[in-house]
């Protein structure tokens, strides 16, 4: 189902021109209330009546988290306090949290593009829907639970912790629906494993899974063991929070609410744009979002852009999978090395499972990785000879994909610490040298 045709089916041409009436509002919104960028435009000579059309966003300034930082916590703030309904934060764990104020406009604005996502994954007012994301400062919980409310379907707040009783609300109620990280949808189904409740239990038919990366072999493991259909959501705190972006039923690449999100992608190098279908640097412009509006916003995530009308009928640009982040990649020894092509060498075989850490550390001037992933309880058995197959099975496509040599460490089921959030999957303790 299409929630909204009008935005969501538009032509070209009429989507250039909404964007660039939008653009060209927001950059003197911008201009007029937020210090920081008035002295970006004036250092660059540029005022807001020389931004004329959607194609004039080259010129303007990019933002980045740093200067997110400089600013905390307030001074990006383009709207009065008075007007500023909800505030939000990033969970600040590699410096300042990024704090976003939202209008009232702005929390209709998120529940519409949440709603858009859910329609598109076929989800209905007849759905009971569980939003497993946190509630509070992040922004998964309550922009989900508001979307499930816009599209009219009956929402269940149950967050993350007591995944138990989460279990047992999905049995009793029938629950039909699922938001939450790809990590957490996964420890949903030890749990279920360990309490003994079957698939055929439960009722889901739909997860919306996002805030971090995850690949398709993991897509198909959280669909046969919960027995539901998987989609990507995508979005960030900086810019809304989830709802930027969303599959739909073809599944080719997630469609941008690009009415409200200008994306580009950039050299993240050279900083210039690269051409539709090439691989880059995801770059946002809100549109419309009046508490803290972003111009050229630098995600760092790693993907691409692709035009034209999709099977489903809908004409916005989609985004392929996030390859990874910017600043996420590892450089051993020379070697780009992305924590997601690990993790897809680990599901394409199937003694491992989903659970995996990542250690990179370094002997004298030598970088050295280490791959400590958990054997399913099938394949974990008390026979040296066969685990050392199992080793050298994992390393040596560790090293075919990677071009790299990674040290493989296998641990018995339940070894590696769960998380009902984003997972953590890598270890860097050279930066603490």
């Amino acid at each position: 189902m299409i929630w909204n045709p009008n935005k969501e089916c538009m032509s070209r041409d009429e989507m250039s021109a909404l964007q660039g009436k939008r653009l060209r509002k927001i950059v003197s919104y911008v201009y007029h209330n937020v210090p920081f960028y008035r002295n970006k435009m004036q250092e660059m000579d540029l005022r807001p009546d020389d931004i004329n059309t959607i194609e004039d966003i080259r010129k303007l300034p990019f933002t980045t988290k740093q200067d997110l930082r400089d600013n905390y916590p307030f001074g990006l703030q383009a709207a009065p306090s008075s007007e500023i309904v909800r505030i939000h934060a990033s969970s600040g764990t590699t410096g300042k949290p990024t704090i976003v104020g939202y209008t009232r406009k702005d929390i209709g604005v998120w529940s519409e593009v949440f709603a858009r996502c859910l329609a598109s994954y076929g989800v209905t007012r007849d759905d009971l829907f569980s939003v497993a994301y946190g509630y509070g400062l992040f922004t998964g919980g309550l922009g989900a639970h508001y979307g499930v409310e816009t599209l009219g379907a009956t929402v269940i707040p149950t967050s993350t912790g007591n995944t138990e009783k989460h279990i047992r609300l999905l049995t009793d109620l029938g629950i039909t629906g699922i938001a939450c990280t790809p990590s957490y949808a996964l420890y949903l189904a030890e749990t279920m494993d360990k309490m003994g409740v079957q698939r055929q239990n439960i009722k889901l038919k739909v997860g919306a899974f996002g805030a971090e990366p995850w690949t398709e072999n993991m897509r198909a493991e959280i669909e046969e063991r919960l027995g539901l259909k998987a989609y990507n959501i995508y979005g960030l705190s900086e810019i809304t929070g989830p709802g930027v972006s969303y599959e739909c039923e073809c599944q080719n690449g997630s469609h941008i609410n690009e009415d409200h999100y200008y994306p580009e992608i950039i050299d993240p190098e050279t900083l210039e744009p690269l051409e539709p279908g090439k691989e880059g640097e995801l770059v946002f412009t809100t549109l419309t979002k009046e508490g803290m509006p972003l111009l050229r916003y630098r995600t760092k995530d790693l993907t691409s852009l692709t035009y034209g009308q999709c099977s489903c009928g809908r004409t916005n640009v989609r985004m392929g999978r996030i390859m990874g982040r910017s600043d996420d990649m590892l450089i051993i020894r020379g070697i780009n090395v992305f924590p997601s092509q690990i993790e897809s060498v680990i599901l394409s075989l199937e003694e491992f499972a989903p659970q995996y850490m990542i250690i990179v550390d370094r002997q004298g001037s030598l970088d050295t990785i280490k791959v400590q992933v958990e054997l399913r309880p099938e394949y974990f058995v008390d026979d040296y000879p066969a685990m050392e197959r199992k080793k050298k099975l994992l390393s040596d496509k560790l090293r075919s994909v990677l071009s790299i040599s990674a040290q493989v460490e296998l641990l018995p089921p339940g070894s590696i610490e769960r998380s009902q959030g984003k997972g953590k999957h890598v270890i860097d303790n050279r930066k603490l040298q």
